[in-house]
């Protein structure tokens, strides 16, 4: 089968890969129709993730056709979390701090080729006239309803009434954005570097648009404050931006230094809460969202063909591309 094969830092191959092994007994084979490139998987390109290592097959953010079994013909979107299923926090609905988890395209092949395999278990029903592009983002949409989810059980008043800002307008941050302006937050502030970005944001109207480097908001005036991009600058833009009592929600891993401002948060009683993955019920909740329009058109999306891929880890890496999300479309079997 032809597959994407993160091969070294920056270096990304088109190539024929072996097909996947015959599916187990509790195992599904999908023809892959779609998979959104992630920030994750940049961190990969950028020789960044210790726990993916070359020669690899990235991709997590996937839907497919059903190729063996009951569901065979089915298009179904992939959950790319697996679990034990058995453990305290799976059995208490939060499999994404199972001690056992694993992730599509970490450690395992991913989804940027034709086929994959993966548990029977991680594999959602479909709407069954739902935009194959518009179900790829079911995995990102349901990673920023969970960090939605967790501010609002410890905010003060409702999200409605909260003035929030999001740190990077990635996939991540403009779904957050999306999600928090489908619960009647009216004031949502959305901050990135990239020209090219901002000038999507403010095209499909994702909030207040701004520069972090030109002029930053007023220090203390947001409510929720989501950082998806997990720096140490965006975490001291996090602590100084908060406001007292509000929260703040960790969803970014770009690094480990240091800028979290703990001595404002003690004295401000701010919360901070990281943010990993999502549940199941996130998931389900993510493709209702997507698939009602509760998040608008989604016409953001820029689709190329797998083979382009080389060229779309590049257009991210150099910040050479308008659009959040690009998803990748492989050949057909």
């Amino acid at each position: 089968m032809k597959a994407l094969v993160y091969v070294g830092t920056e270096e990304v191959e088109f190539r024929d890969e072996p097909a996947p092994d015959d599916p187990g007994s509790n195992e599904i084979l999908l023809n892959i129709d779609a998979c959104g490139l992630c920030g994750s998987d940049m961190h990969a390109y950028h020789g960044l993730d210790a726990r993916r290592v070359p020669p690899l097959i990235l991709g997590h953010e996937a839907t497919g056709v059903v190729q063996n079994g009951p569901r065979t013909g089915e298009r179904v979107i992939v959950n790319p979390l697996i679990t034990c299923g058995s453990c305290f926090d799976c059995v208490s609905g939060r499999g994404n701090l199972c001690a056992e988890r694993e992730l599509v395209g970490m450690r395992l092949a991913g989804a940027f080729a034709q086929q994959i395999v993966v548990p029977e278990s991680n594999i959602l029903a479909m709407p069954v006239d739902m935009n194959v592009t518009h179900a790829s983002l079911t995995e990102p949409t349901a990673v920023s309803l969970h960090c939605v989810l967790m501010a609002e059980k410890v905010l003060s008043r409702p999200v409605s009434e909260a003035r929030a800002l999001v740190i990077g307008a990635g996939a991540i941050g403009v779904l957050a954005a999306l999600v928090l302006q489908s619960k009647g937050c009216k004031d949502v502030f959305l901050g990135d570097t990239n020209v090219l970005r901002r000038e999507t944001a403010e095209k499909h109207s994702f909030g207040h648009v701004y520069d972090p480097l030109g002029n930053e908001p007023e220090a203390g005036s947001f409510d929720i404050v989501i950082d998806a991009v997990g720096s140490g600058k965006t975490r001291a833009a996090s602590s100084r931006l908060v406001r007292a009592g509000g929260v703040i929600c960790h969803a970014g891993l770009q690094d480990q230094a240091d800028g979290l401002d703990t001595r404002r948060l003690t004295l401000q009683e701010v919360t901070f809460i990281g943010n990993y993955c999502y549940t199941v019920a996130d998931l389900r909740a993510a493709i209702d969202s997507i698939y009602t329009g509760k998040l608008g058109k989604l016409d953001w999306i820029e689709e190329r063909p797998l083979s382009a891929g080389a060229s779309a880890f590049a257009d991210v890496h150099n910040g050479s591309t308008r659009s959040p999300k690009i998803v990748l479309f492989p050949d057909k079997l």
